[in-house]
């Protein structure tokens, strides 16, 4: 069901897309769109280097590494499954919200253009800046579907250099499935 309000929500907000490209003036930029690679990393910004999906005795977890680090966000097995798909190239044999969002979207030439993941108190948010048709804006998202929407998109996703050293863990040696584990 929630699946079905995101869908919802993103076909409510075409026609506005659309209106806000015809008047630009009404619309406020994306916050740092004007910022360099270099300004974002002086923001303190890291950018994600790999994902990958892991199946783990507790749940589906998505592995986000930069830097010898990996944050790990356990997610729903759809929402796994959707995250596994977009990075193998995998064809379901019916899309998922995130392949229906990421056709909709590029049929009214609009992308993801980067992801910023938060983490306030145990749960993980994220800022999903879209672009469409001139207009960018950024939207509160769950992580777990704008790490599926950045990777349709190949689009960058960034953590802050907090996030990292908190919720990081360190990768001294490559991370390989434990007893009860297996990569999807």
């Amino acid at each position: 069901m929630k699946r079905f309000g995101l869908l919802l929500a993103i076909l409510a907000l075409l026609p506005a897309f659309a209106r806000a490209a015809q008047d630009e003036s009404t619309v406020r930029p994306e916050r740092g769109a004007a910022e360099s690679k270099d300004e974002r990393v002086a923001a303190g910004l890291v950018r994600i280097e790999h994902t990958e999906v892991v199946q783990t005795a507790l749940g589906h977890v998505v592995l986000l590494r930069a830097q010898g680090k990996a944050i790990p966000i356990f997610v729903d097995p759809v929402v796994a499954q959707s995250i596994h798909g977009a990075l193998t190239g995998e064809k379901l044999a019916r899309p998922l919200t995130h392949d229906l969002v990421h056709t909709m979207l590029q049929g009214f030439d609009g992308k993801i253009s980067r992801v910023v993941i938060t983490l306030k108190g145990s749960t993980y948010y994220a800022d999903l800046t879209v672009a469409m048709r001139g207009v960018t804006k950024v939207f509160d998202s769950r992580s777990s579907d704008a790490i599926a929407l950045a990777i349709h998109f190949k689009a960058p996703m960034l953590v802050s250099r907090e996030l990292l050293d908190k919720a990081g863990e360190s990768l001294d040696k490559p991370v390989e499935p434990k007893p009860g584990q297996r990569r999807l």
